[in-house]
């Protein structure tokens, strides 16, 4: 506010329209109550998170009184918890949050309760400790500063105009590894609240009302976002968690449907190739009596022999030769084991790339090769990885790949071959380590934007429908 500003007589009257840039909330009316010590904001959901000693809120804001369908989540840190006193004489303990109030221009930093002031005509109340700035209240006046507009709500740019929100994100793992502690670091730089909950150690309650997930004894509180970093071990369970929480409405990074089909080696290939993307020739059986024809399928020896269950290059057998090729089959069926036979690329010489794709783009790629004597290139078994640069075709695959079974976030493994990219394999909870390390730079935070853009501001609901409410009630005054 300029020295100028500060001498002109700034009046209200006992309701105005008001902004709260930092909440999100570019118009609300408010009623001015000198009476009244404190001002409060119409808040639901509201919930602390956070650390004790930086404890924070969350919660809904309905601007448009009579209309719920339009919600702007809300975060905000906690300056105090204080006892209030309504008009009616009912006492509530409410959180108390700093904001800054602008009004025609004029911006100075108020405090506010957070209160459900559903069902009253105004969503906010400002009392006499907001009005400290040099203001005549004139109380049989309305409107003394200018009127604002609902509709501002139902324009796109408040997605790109809005304050960045602080976070609950929970991370599912069991693991204390790189990714995870990466995916800590990362989101509480960006000044998000992230939560490590082991997937195991989570238990349901499954009706169709009021589901919920249990962890250690207690009822586990909303989060804005799920990221699954889910083990090959408990992918069932680990799956069946996080379709409980797409059942509560969160948003999962990796879907449970995505996760289950790129743990199953045999339904993965046939997703593949019912998207057209190409891999190396894949044949699968259950009769023993099917060997030959199996092996002739994949083009005959060398080969590759592979369990439905295998994972980091576990359970994956090169036959170099015809009866190399069936002494594994016959040694797999013996043990009852699903497997998979799949032509040997010779010309990838034991290097393939593994590109992490990250919503639809690939923000990093390495080049793997096997340790010495070894076709296989997992890094866990001793390969190697370094940056590369891939063709076009070849990052169009990775992403295509990727959308093939949903994923936001994927590591694909592919080979360069003679007839161009050939798919290898899909995860859905890739290793970071390798790639950040080979590619030095920062590959998480790609991530964390994806879920800041899917999730903050949180979709607004019906607003197209309802665009023309908000003006009939300006109408009104």
């Amino acid at each position: 506010m300029s020295e100028h500003d500060k001498t002109e007589p700034f009046k209200v009257g006992w309701e105005e329209w008001v902004s709260l840039p930092e909440l999100g909330l570019p118009a609300i009316k408010a009623k001015v109550d000198t009476g009244a010590k404190t001002s409060a904001l119409q808040a639901t959901d509201i919930e602390a998170f956070g650390p004790s000693d930086k404890p924070h809120v969350r919660f809904t804001v309905h601007p448009v009184p009579g209309n719920e369908s339009l919600a702007i989540p809300c975060s905000a840190a906690i300056l105090d918890r204080r006892e209030i006193t309504s008009s009616n004489g009912d006492r509530e303990m409410r959180y108390v949050i700093a904001s800054v109030l602008e009004i025609n221009g004029r911006k100075w930093p108020i405090e506010l309760t957070l209160t459900d002031r559903r069902g009253m005509a105004m969503h906010m109340l400002l009392g006499r400790q907001a009005l400290a700035e040099p203001i005549t209240v004139s109380p049989s006046e309305s409107h003394c500063q200018p009127i604002l507009d609902y509709s501002v709500y139902a324009s796109t740019t408040i997605r790109t105009t809005a304050p960045k929100r602080r976070l609950r994100i929970a991370v599912l793992s069991r693991e204390d590894n790189y990714s995870t502690r990466r995916l800590i670091e990362e989101g509480e730089k960006r000044g998000h609240f992230v939560e490590v909950i082991d997937t195991t150690r989570c238990y349901m309650a499954i009706n169709a009302l009021a589901p919920e997930i249990h962890y250690d004894g207690a009822r586990l509180p909303r989060y804005d976002a799920v990221i699954p970093r889910i083990g090959a071990s408990v992918t069932q369970y680990g799956t069946a968690v996080l379709r409980q929480f797409e059942t509560l409405g969160t948003f999962c990074l990796n879907g449970s449907e995505g996760i289950t089909a790129s743990r199953d080696k045999l339904f993965a290939h046939q997703i593949l190739a019912r998207h057209r993307l190409e891999m190396p020739a894949t044949a699968f059986a259950a009769s023993p009596k099917d060997t030959r024809s199996l092996m002739e399928l994949v083009g005959g020896a060398p080969m590759i022999v592979k369990l439905l269950e295998s994972t980091q290059g576990k359970g994956v057998v090169l036959a170099e030769t015809r009866k190399a090729a069936e002494s594994v089959i016959t040694a797999f069926r013996g043990l009852r084991a699903n497997f998979l036979v799949q032509q040997f690329v010779k010309e990838a010489a034991g290097e393939d790339l593994r590109c992490l794709v990250v919503g639809n783009k690939v923000v990093g790629t390495i080049l793997r090769t096997g340790a010495e004597g070894d076709f296989r290139s997992n890094l866990h078994l001793g390969g190697t990885a370094k940056r590369v640069k891939i063709s076009k075709i070849e990052r169009e695959t990775a992403v295509r790949a990727a959308r093939a079974f949903g994923l936001n976030i994927a590591g694909v493994d592919m080979l360069r071959s003679s007839e161009g990219p050939k798919i290898l394999e899909v995860n859905s909870s890739p290793g970071l380590e390798g790639v950040e390390k080979a590619m030095a730079k920062n590959l998480v935070a790609p991530l964390y934007e994806l879920i800041e853009a899917r999730v903050r501001p949180a979709p607004l609901r019906k607003i197209k429908a309802q665009a023309n409410v908000p003006a009939a009630l300006d109408a009104g005054g």
